[in-house]
This record gives structure tokens, C-alpha cells and sequence, in this order.
């Protein structure tokens, strides 16, 4: 068996371990970091551009955010935007549209007024837009069924307009970026691809990393930054035994032709944890529209890559009274569980076109079933954790550190938003347990 020892491994090559890869590269004098993908690319699963809706979720348009969160978030997102700019990357990776959350309906439009006030001191930018304004910069939204005159229902929106802030990214270019600019920083760093891991342990303060092509790779440190395997990996470490996880997978539409100018965001519903419908422009898809996610959930931990995470789904799942009783629980109200079966359908050929399309029309009255067809491939899965002690669904990030010197990350949305800023308090975390220097200044002068 080959080894090869580094002071620390980062595991998972997506946009979160990319852009760890990178800081502790740039900001930190730890000479050796090496980073294990499992597949032959960065990137090739969730931070893929056809697995996410390639946004920066800075908070002024996800109406599910609170005030304190959105102010969290937002830094977050300063630091994606601060990292594209510091490369150049305007056009390339990072893009400015224009972007909206819209309020349709009397009792959304007095609630998108209240959030405006709310948040217009922490997004000084941010415009409220009335029904003629969303006429001039999205006519389909403001026009009704016949796409001729004005929709019935009073609508409003907040939001900006095209070319103000950055709003868009292809996190997959990005986090390519990321690892090439780490590799540039004058350390010894490894990154290879097709290294599945299958096991760690930690041996006289010494972590030992198992591949299934038979290499050992020994560390210092280690973080974890693979998805839903992330907790797979804890489990089988046994760590976080108090967590489990239902994988939910967001599906997508795309339109034909271009139809929305911008993203246009929905108001969210307070009693589903998942993300509301919303449109936005695909990077990968000629600007097209693409409309979604729906919310799917299903027994893998990775989509579209064969039925090998099935068996990995239920280790990690570790089904008991506590789990079924979380779930019963979910189900026992209504608009989830009628939320959740009901987009099963969206998966069905020959009516779930028709049925997504009533959905949707909430943002473009007028569109069509001939105007959309299902984006086969498009889509990713975000592990929903469990918290057993608490007895409830998590919903944001979860990390676990209970052992010194290895994290375990599980980043369902805006987890690409906060690549950056969970990357950050990981270095630091990492700079502590090994006694190496952080250099809090140059990531203050460049990323804050």
C-alpha cells in the first residue's frame, strides 16, 4: 500500500474544499495540503453549474433568511464576489443580472413592503419595485395569461437591476479557480482526482486515509468537504452518531427561449425548509430560463451516478424510533407532506410538465407547457441533517468536530455562498490545532 504523509488533507474537490484548498494555501505557513476527489474533475457533483441555480445568495432576495442571518450571509457573499474580482473574473465565472423577489397578491406585497423597510439599511442597493417597474425590466412577469395586458393580481418586488452587483456564478469555474490558484502559492500540494475514500483513523494523533485503489495517505489534520458523504465518512469514523440525513434532490425546467431577463424569487413558504420555485438565467444553457428546484426526496447521496450510494444512503440514514419520529412528525402537517408527494409528480413523463407549468405561471403568467421540457441531468442533492438530540430537521450547515483535529462539513444551501467564509473559520481552526500562522491580514486586505 502507498502512503504519502501531509500536514493536512482536504477531502472533496467540490467548491467548499476548493476554496479551503486555496486559503490554506494562500494565508497559512503550512508547507504540505494535499486534496482527494473522488471523481476524475473538481466539481463534478453539487458545485457543478447544471446541479445549483449558480446564484450568490447574499440575502437581500431569499425572502427565508431573517435579518441576522441574511447579515452573516452577506459577508460570506462579499467574499465571493472580493475572490472573482481579485482574479479577474468578471464574465468568466462571475456574472451581474438583474434579480428580484416578488410579491404577488395583497398579502405579499404588504409583506415584501415590511421587508423592504427591514432590510434596505443592510442593502443599501436594494429597489422596490412597483408593477409598472416590473413591467419595463420584466414584462412577462408583469404581463397576465395572454402575455398581452397586465396580470390581475397586484404585484411588487425588491430587488436590482442589471449590472449593479454581482449576482451569478459558475461555481464550477470557480472552484477549478480555486485549486489552480492554491497550487500557485509556493507549498507542496497534492490534488488528485479518482481517490474515493473509504475510511479514516486516527492513530497516535496521526489521521490515516483509506482509498478504494489501496493508498493510505496519513495527515495531521484533515477536513471533510464531500456532500452527504461527509457524514458517511463521520459514521463510519464513529463521530456524529447523533446526526442522520435525508438527501433532497432539487430537479429543474428549462424554457426554450429566454423569458426572464433576470432571477426572479419567489416569496417563501415559512413551513417548507426547502427553497422556493424561482427562474434564472442558465450560464450553461444560452441565458435560457431555468426554472426550479423542485424538492425530491430520495434513498442516495449522490444523483446521477449510479445506485452505489443507495446502500451508503441507509448507513448514513441510521434509521430508529428517533428518525421515524422526526419524520412522522414532518409529515403530520400538512403542506409539507402535501409539498413533498406532490413534487414527486414533477418527475413523471406526461404530466408533470402541465403540472409544473401551474406553479410557475406565479412568475410568468403566461408561460406554456410547449415552452418548457424537463432538464434531464440538471439538479444535485443537499444532505438535510437530522439532529437526533434536538429532535428536528437542521436546516443550514452542520460541521463536526469531535475528534481534534478533523471537521466533518455537510453545506446544503447557500453552502457555495459561504464556501469562502466556512473555508475561513476552518483555517483558523486548522492554524490553532497544528500551532501554524495565519496570516489574518492579507485574507482580511483581499477577501473581507
Amino acid at each position: 500500500m502507498n502512503q504519502q504523509h501531509y500536514d493536512v488533507v482536504v477531502i472533496g474537490a467540490g467548491i467548499s474544499g476548493a476554496a479551503l484548498f486555496f486559503e490554506l494555501a494562500r494565508y497559512t505557513d503550512i508547507k504540505n495540503i494535499a486534496i482527494l476527489e473522488k471523481y476524475n474533475a473538481p466539481a463534478t457533483l453539487n458545485s457543478k453549474g447544471t446541479s445549483n441555480s449558480q446564484t450568490i445568495h447574499c440575502g437581500d432576495i431569499e425572502t427565508n433568511y431573517t435579518l441576522e442571518k441574511a447579515k452573516k450571509v452577506k459577508k460570506t457573499a462579499d467574499m465571493i464576489v472580493k475572490y472573482g474580482l481579485m482574479q479577474n473574473a468578471q464574465n468568466k465565472f462571475m456574472f451581474s443580472h438583474q434579480k428580484m423577489a416578488l410579491g404577488v397578491g395583497d398579502i405579499e406585497c404588504e409583506y415584501m413592503k415590511q421587508r423592504y423597510e427591514e432590510f434596505k439599511e443592510l442593502y443599501p442597493y436594494i429597489k422596490f419595485f412597483d408593477k409598472t417597474k416590473i413591467k419595463e425590466i420584466e414584462p412577462k412577469v408583469a404581463l397576465g395569461t395572454d402575455g398581452i395586458n397586465d396580470r390581475k393580481e397586484n404585484i411588487v418586488a425588491m430587488g436590482v437591476e442589471q449590472g449593479e452587483v454581482f449576482t451569478t456564478v459558475d461555481y464550477g469555474k470557480m472552484s477549478q479557480s480555486l485549486i489552480e490558484q492554491g497550487q500557485l502559492q509556493g507549498k507542496n500540494t497534492l490534488v488528485e482526482f479518482n481517490k474515493e475514500v473509504t475510511k479514516i483513523e486516527k492513530k497516535d494523533d496521526v489521521f490515516h486515509i483509506y482509498t478504494t485503489d489501496y493508498k493510505e495517505y496519513t495527515a495531521k489534520a484533515v477536513v471533510v468537504n464531500a456532500g452527504a458523504h461527509s457524514l458517511f465518512l463521520a459514521h463510519r469514523m464513529g463521530v456524529g452518531l447523533d446526526k442522520s440525513c435525508w438527501p433532497v434532490a432539487g430537479s429543474f425546467y428549462l424554457t426554450k427561449q429566454k423569458i426572464l431577463n433576470g432571477k426572479v424569487y419567489m416569496v417563501q413558504n415559512p413551513k417548507l425548509p426547502f427553497a422556493a420555485l424561482h427562474g434564472d438565467p442558465d450560464l450553461l444553457a444560452d441565458m435560457n430560463t431555468r426554472f426550479g428546484p423542485t424538492a425530491l426526496v430520495i434513498p442516495k447521496l449522490e444523483r446521477y451516478k449510479g445506485l452505489k450510494s443507495v446502500p451508503e444512503f441507509f448507513e448514513t440514514l441510521k434509521f430508529d424510533k428517533v428518525v421515524a419520529k422526526i419524520t412522522l412528525n414532518m409529515f403530520k402537517d400538512p403542506t409539507i407532506r402535501n409539498y413533498v408527494l406532490y413534487n414527486y409528480l414533477f418527475e413523471l413523463p406526461f404530466i408533470n410538465k402541465a403540472l409544473f407549468v401551474k406553479d410557475a405561471r406565479k412568475i410568468v403568467p403566461s408561460l406554456k407547457t410547449s415552452d418548457i421540457y424537463y432538464a434531464s441531468g440538471f439538479g444535485g442533492v443537499r444532505p438535510q441533517v437530522i439532529d437526533k438530540k434536538v429532535g428536528e430537521l437542521m436546516l443550514g450547515e452542520a460541521s463536526i468536530n469531535e475528534v481534534d483535529g478533523i471537521i466533518f462539513n455537510m453545506t446544503p444551501s447557500p453552502g457555495a455562498t459561504s464556501c469562502l467564509g466556512n473555508a475561513l473559520r476552518d483555517t483558523k481552526a486548522i492554524c490553532e490545532y497544528l500551532g501554524a500562522r495565519f496570516d489574518e491580514d492579507r485574507l482580511n486586505t483581499e477577501l473581507l
